[in-house]
């Protein structure tokens, strides 16, 4: 059976928050910020195809908002008919009930 595939879309503030953690990152490591870019990025193209891979992000317990992490990172993403968003890369100590709420 062929796997069905989505588009994968990020979110501007995902896509945000990737740069200003890889801007981070690379004040001390330029190797490691293009280690987490690559992981983030082949992660995320992985979802096409297998977006049922993430775990439901337990804050929330919607089948349909899953996480899969990049190194530190959560990579927070909404599975829909015929795309992925990527709706969040949040480090994995960031409190994500202050996130949630920022969001609002």
């Amino acid at each position: 059976m062929a796997s069905r595939r989505r588009r994968i879309i990020w979110a501007p503030g995902a896509q945000a928050a990737l740069d200003a953690a890889l801007g981070f990152i690379a004040q001390d490591s330029l190797s490691g910020a293009q280690k987490v870019l690559d992981g983030a990025l082949a992660l995320a193209e992985s979802l096409e195809t297998l977006s049922e891979r993430g775990r439901v992000v337990p804050e929330l317990q919607n089948p349909a908002i899953r996480e899969v992490f990049v190194h530190s990172y959560r990579l927070i993403y909404e599975i829909r008919e015929s795309e992925i968003q990527v709706v969040a890369f949040l480090h994995g100590a960031r409190d994500f009930v202050r996130w949630i709420q920022d969001q609002s």
